[in-house]
Parts: C-alpha cells; sequence; structure tokens
C-alpha cells in the first residue's frame, strides 16, 4: 500500500463565522495544497470538512498519516464516534451529537484507508501545520473579497 501524509487546519473569523480550511497532501515527493470556505461555519466544522475533503482525493487504499492540531476530530473519529452511532448519535449527555453529518461523511471517506491520526501543537513551530493554517486563513480572505 502507497502512505500518504495529510496535514489539516481549519479557521473561522469569529466561530461561527466565515471559514476556512486547508490541507496539505503528501506523496512520496509530491505535493498538493487544497483549500476551501464557507460563509457561515464553526472552526471545528473547518477542521473536519479539511480531513473530508483531503481523505476524498485520495482515490485507492492507502496507509494514511493525517496530522491535525484538533483534538476534537482526532479524539471524535478515534475514540467516541463508534459510541456515538450505537448510541443513535447522541453524546454521553443524552444530546445529539453536534455535526453529524460531518462525522458521518468523515467515517465514510475514512473506510477504504488505514488511517493513523496524529495530533500536533497547534501554532508551535510544525510547518505542515503552519501551511495549513495560512491555507485556512487565506480561503477566509478570498471568500470574503469580491470577485
Amino acid at each position: 500500500m502507497k502512505t500518504v501524509s495529510i496535514f489539516i487546519d481549519g479557521a473561522c473569523s469569529g466561530n461561527p463565522g466565515p471559514g476556512g480550511w486547508g490541507a496539505i497532501l503528501r506523496y512520496g515527493i509530491h505535493t498538493r495544497e487544497i483549500s476551501g470556505s464557507e460563509a457561515a461555519t464553526t472552526n471545528n466544522r473547518m477542521e473536519m470538512t479539511a480531513a473530508i475533503a483531503s481523505l476524498l482525493m485520495v482515490k485507492e487504499p492507502c496507509l494514511v498519516n493525517i496530522y491535525t492540531d484538533s483534538k476534537y476530530v482526532q479524539e471524535g473519529i478515534t475514540l467516541h464516534i463508534h459510541k456515538w452511532k450505537a448510541n443513535g448519535w447522541l453524546n454521553s449527555n443524552g444530546q445529539p451529537v453536534k455535526n453529524q453529518d460531518l462525522w458521518e461523511a468523515l467515517y465514510e471517506a475514512a473506510k477504504m484507508h488505514r488511517i493513523t491520526w496524529h495530533w500536533v501543537q497547534g501554532h508551535n513551530g510544525h510547518p505542515e501545520n503552519n501551511q495549513a493554517d495560512r491555507l485556512a486563513k487565506m480561503a477566509i480572505r478570498k471568500a470574503d473579497s469580491p470577485a
């Protein structure tokens, strides 16, 4: 299996507010940067969208290392999602899980791969995390500027 590394980040101008996401995909010597934005969203939704969009770019089953500064995403997909699904998408307090639509999409996008989720300290000198953050913030600015 091929090994792909993915570095993701999301950002919001206000939370909720205009948001952006950025990702760097790396396979061997090949690197691709992707990003996107939404007019009204949350930081968590942008973090998740970065992961989903990145995984959808990987067209064949791979070993994937995803690096994120979001404990929400890392712990949600590795520790909580199976409990949420078994509980009818209710959290431990019996409340509906926030962002269920994106959790389901992330679960589906991840199914064909063998993924290891890595948490990295945000804004702490990690070059790819910093670049993913810049991509996310640039996506917000592009969305806010007139065409």
